[in-house]
Parts: C-alpha cells; structure tokens; sequence
C-alpha cells in the first residue's frame, strides 16, 4: 500500500500537468483564432472601404452611359438557345432560290397546324416516346416552339399548362418531390423560357442592377491580385478550387495610356492600374475595361485586334506580346510575357495599337483536356508546355466523379489559415452586394411579379387538385420552377443579360454564390462537418437568414390576391408584340418532323378527333410544299 501511495501521487501530478498544457494548448488557439478573426474583419473593412469607393466612382460612370443591358432579342437568343454560335433567330432560311416560296408557304403551313393544341401535343408526346430524341433535342424543339409561338403567348401559355398537368400526373404516380428538378422534358425548358420573357422586364427595372453591381464588384476584387492566364486560379476568389495558393510577389503599376481625344491627331494620358505580373493580354484586357468603360463590350475593340506598345522617349517604340524570342525557356516549359519581364516601370507610358503581325497567343493553342494549359506540340513527345504563374500540375487529374469526394476532403484538410483568410475577406468584402441581390430577388416590399403569382398559384392548384398537403413538396415544386429554372441561370450567367465578358475567374466566384442561393432554397438541412467543402463553410451562418427570405416570399406571394387569366392573358398580349425571326425556328422544327414522320402521322392516325380535324393529312401536305416529299394526299 505505501509503495502504491507515491505512485498514485505521481499519476495525479502527471495528469494536472497534462490538462495544464491542454488548457494552455487551447488558450492559444483560442487566441489564434481570436486574431485570424480580428484580422479578416480589419482586412474585409478596408478591402470593403476600397472597394465602395470604386462602386461609386463606377456609379458615376453609368449616370452617362447606363447598364448595359441586351435587348429583348439578344437577351432571347442566349437564354433560349445558350451554347450556340449560329442561333435560328439569326440565320436566313437555307433552301434553295428557285424553291423558297414554296417553302416559305409549307412553313406558314405549318405555322398554322401547329396553333391546333391537339397537333402540338400529339406532337411533342411522340417525339419524347422515341429513344433517339435527346435531352439536348427536347431542350432545342422546346426553344424552337417557344420562337415559334411567341407572337401568340396566351396560346403557347395554355400549352405549357396543357403539358404542366401532364407531368404532374406522371410525378404524383412515382415521387412528386423530384418534378421539374432537371430539364429532361419538352414542358421543362418551356417553362424556363416562358419564365425568362415574363420576367425580362423585373431584369431591367428591378434585379438588374443589383446583380450588375455584384459583377463589377467580384470582376475588381479578382483583377485587384494576381490571377494565373493559364490555370484561371486566382488568388482573391471565393472558390476553393480556383484559388491561387502559390505566393507570388508582385506590384501595382500605373501606366499612362495614350487614349485619341477630340481631333484625330489629339491625345491624352490616362493613368490604369495593373499589376507587374500580369501578362499582356491581361494588361490588354484590363486596358481595354478603363479605356471604354462607357461602351458595351460588343462595341469595343477585342484584345486580340490590338497590341500594347510601349513607349520611351522620341523613338523607342516596343510591341510588348504573351509569347516572343525573349520568352523564358526551362526544359519543356515556357513561361508567357509579363510587364516584369520587360522591366516596364512605374509611370510607364504605353497604347493600344491596331495589330499588323500575327503574334502567336496562348489562346488560340490546343488545350488538354480538364484544365488550361496549351500545348504548342504533342507533350507525349516532349512538346512545349506554357506557365504563367505556377506550372500547372503534371499529375493525372482524378476522374470527375471522384473530385467531389476524395479530393475536395483532402483539400478541406490541408487548406492552411493564409489561403482560408482570404477566402474570407472576399466573402467578407461582397457581402453587401450578394445580400442586396438576394433581397431584391425576394423582396416583396414592391409588386410581385405577375407571373410569378400566377404560376405559384397554379402550382398550389395542381397539389389541391391531387391531393397533396405536404407543404415541403409545394416548396421544392416553387423552387424548382423559379430560382432554379430562372435565377441561378442568370445569375451563374450574367452575359445572359447583360452586353459583358465573364471571364472564367470571375464564373468561377460567381459559381460558388449561386450554388448559395440554391442551398438557401432547399428545405433540406445541411450538416456540415470538417469533410464538408470550404465553399459552403463559408456561408454556413448566411444560409439560415437567406432560407428564411425564401420561405417568407413564398408565403407572402401565397397571401396576395391572385392573379386572373384576364390580367395575365393581357400581359401575355403585350409581350407578343415583339417580333422573332419565327421561319428558320419552323424550318427547324419541320426536320424533327421529317425524322419522325411515319410515328407522328400514326399518332395521328390513332387518334379519332385528329382523324376528323384531318390533322395528318394537313401534315402530308406541310411535307409536300416543304420537302417535296411524296405522300399517299
């Protein structure tokens, strides 16, 4: 027992000991914390501070030249038809001269037959029971019947019900939760159409502004630090995955640009910020933003039509390029041009000058696919590989369904306290202007939106009418229709508005704020953990104010007095009035046609009220006048 006795008395002292340092430990990183916190918050003031200064001057900017928002058309073309360089709405009618009347008049035809609702649904049905009809096609003939029929939106409105009802029925048998959550169906992509023309005006008068000033500001605090011209990785963003987390020494630079004022022979200099590690198409770029801020970026001059020549004294004259003989050559890397490397000083001065040579620029080359490293031959065989910042990784990228996981864990990880600060203050410094966006999207402080109420209204209908009580399931059915079919694609695409270049590190912050908003309309809870991504750790304590916005809107618009057809039919009447360019759309349309001719006739055929209204036969002569196709008329 007495030998037991200082045993004991050890393990005791031992033991205090050991709790002493754990109580230290946590002190001190206790204390750690405390600074990390104190100096983001120091840091998101001032970067805050610069950044409303710069808001404001840019404010005072667009008292003169406004927001440059599309036109109806345009803002059309890129909603209904995003991805395609030659969109239906631009081209001619491609037939032959001698038989374009004749085509012409099919296609009338056929604008006709399609004003039947039986035809049109009949038709749409058919083609989404065939195997060989895509996702990408549903979502093309949608858009082709949302420009064929937008001179007459009362009618094409009462199809997407038609068609509405028809999918709720399909859901309600399996899991009505999951309805309108993909656009996998014809109905699906017209309603997102049928939502972006009824809501283009809410852009223009109301939301658009605010998301304008979220752009700029996300555009000036991404272009205030270093951001890699070959990776896209930058190092003020709020995506994890597109951060610079090299440290790279670098300087702002004031060059004086010789800009043409009044007369053709008159100049003046204009001072623009850059950083000494851009490189020169980025200094183009950034030159090119100041020099006409005024002016849309489709009526600008593009980057890759001027050089950046600098100038010292009488003669010296230098064409500054990406790529050119003095370019870094180590083993099989080459590093693009930067103002450093020319040595170009403070207070340089520099212009912008029409292009006479074709200098070779990492734009144009061949990439590998999953990230943006250009090769100027085949790497197997030891071919030349660019870098700007940092060498791209040469280890193999994981397959992509895997990154989500494992490898996002692991950064999650690793992620040292530096880079997590700056993530931090950028979230800090945007804050104001992402929760202006959000409030304005669902405030219902001035009138809703018509069809917003009355879609939401319908939508309450359809779950009375079959029975569903379930207030989450009318939730996600409400969020699905229009934060998720309307406003992440807006906002995750602002050039869908607004005459401007999204730059891919400016798509990617963008990224991370939209998935935001979309987490703050779910009614799911999000347990986050130490696994969880440091992008939706950053607004952990957002989301819950933002959920309750979204739950309050909804309740808010339930509450107001409804919208009647009358009203909505004459809105609808007035957003007709703008013309599209309907006959290639038909045109178009008609090739499904021809591709599932023999089952659309026999769909036809089947159907008894088709057979009387002599649908088919209508359909044989469209085929007739437009294809010269022999049919049993």
């Amino acid at each position: 027992l007495v030998s037991v006795y200082p045993l004991t008395v050890v393990c005791l002292l031992l033991i205090r000991r050991k709790s002493k340092q754990a109580l230290k430990d946590y002190k001190k990183v206790q204390i750690q914390l405390e600074n990390l916190e104190t100096n983001v918050r120091d840091r998101c003031k001032k970067e805050f501070t610069d950044l409303m200064t710069e808001m404001m001057d840019m404010s005072s900017d667009l008292v003169g030249s406004g927001i440059p928002f599309l036109d109806y058309r345009m803002y059309a073309e890129r909603i209904f038809f995003p991805g395609h360089r030659e969109s239906p709405l631009r081209r001619d009618l491609d037939v032959q001269e001698c038989r374009r009347q004749t085509v012409e008049q099919g296609l009338v035809q056929l604008s006709n037959l399609l004003n039947s609702k039986l035809f049109l649904t009949k038709f749409i049905h058919t083609l989404e029971s065939q195997r060989t009809f895509s996702p990408r096609d549903r979502a093309y003939v949608a858009s082709l019947l949302t420009v064929a029929l937008h001179g007459k939106l009362e009618y094409f409105t009462d199809i997407l019900k038609t068609l509405l009802n028809d999918l709720v029925e399909q859901y309600v048998a399996k899991n009505p939760k999951l309805m309108l959550r993909r656009t996998e169906t014809v109905v699906e992509k017209l309603l997102t159409n049928w939502m972006s023309i009824c809501l283009y005006a809410f852009l223009r008068d109301s939301a658009g502004e605010s998301l304008y000033m979220l752009f700029r500001a996300i555009k000036h605090q991404v272009d205030k630090g270093p951001v890699d011209a070959v990776t896209g990785k930058a190092k003020y963003t709020l995506n994890d995955n597109r951060l610079l987390r090299e440290d790279v020494e670098y300087k702002t630079l004031t060059l004086n640009v010789l800009v043409q004022s009044g007369g053709v022979n008159e100049t003046q200099l204009l001072p623009i910020k850059v950083l000494d590690c851009d490189t020169i198409t980025q200094v183009k770029e950034k030159l090119l933003d100041q020099v006409y801020k005024g002016t849309s970026f489709s009526h600008r001059p593009h980057g890759n039509s001027l050089d950046l020549e600098w100038r010292s004294g009488v003669a010296g004259h230098l064409i500054l390029s990406d790529e050119d003989l003095t370019s870094v050559l180590q083993g099989n890397w080459k590093r693009l041009n930067t103002l450093q490397h020319y040595k170009v000083p403070d207070g340089a001065t520099v212009a912008l000058v029409p292009r006479h040579t074709k200098n070779i620029h990492y734009d144009s080359h061949d990439f590998l696919p999953g990230e943006k490293t250009p090769m100027l031959e085949d790497a197997d065989e030891g071919g030349v590989k660019l870098w700007h910042l940092v060498k791209a990784s040469e280890e193999p990228e994981l397959p992509k369904h895997r990154r989500g996981s494992l490898r996002e864990r692991e950064r999650a990880k690793a992620i040292p306290e530096i880079y997590l600060t700056r993530l931090l203050s950028m979230k800090g410094t945007l804050q104001k202007f992402v929760d202006d966006l959000f409030t304005v999207i669902l405030s219902t402080s001035r009138p809703v939106p018509l069809s917003v109420k009355y879609f939401f209204d319908l939508l309450d209908d359809q779950a009375g009418q079959h029975c569903i009580t379930d207030s989450e399931t009318i939730h996600i059915w409400k969020t699905n229709s229009l934060p998720l079919r309307f406003w992440i694609n807006i906002l995750k695409n602002p050039q869908f508005i607004f005459d401007v270049q999204v730059s891919d590190h400016v798509d990617a912050v963008l990224s991370v704020i939209t998935q935001t908003f979309m987490d703050s309309c779910t009614t799911a809870e999000h347990k986050l953990g130490r696994d969880s991504p440091i992008n939706k750790l950053l607004y952990a304590r957002d989301i819950p104010r933002y959920k309750q916005m979204v739950e309050r809107y909804y309740a808010d618009i339930r509450q107001t007095i409804s919208a009647s057809d009358q009203e909505m039919n004459s809105a609808l009447a007035e957003l007709s009035r703008v013309k599209l360019n309907y006959l290639v759309a038909l045109h178009e349309l008609y090739k499904y046609i021809n591709k599932y001719y023999d089952q659309i006739i026999t769909a036809l055929e089947e159907d008894t009220t088709a057979q009387k209204m002599q649908l088919g036969y209508r359909l044989q002569q469209i085929a007739a006048a437009v294809e010269n196709k022999v049919t049993d008329l």
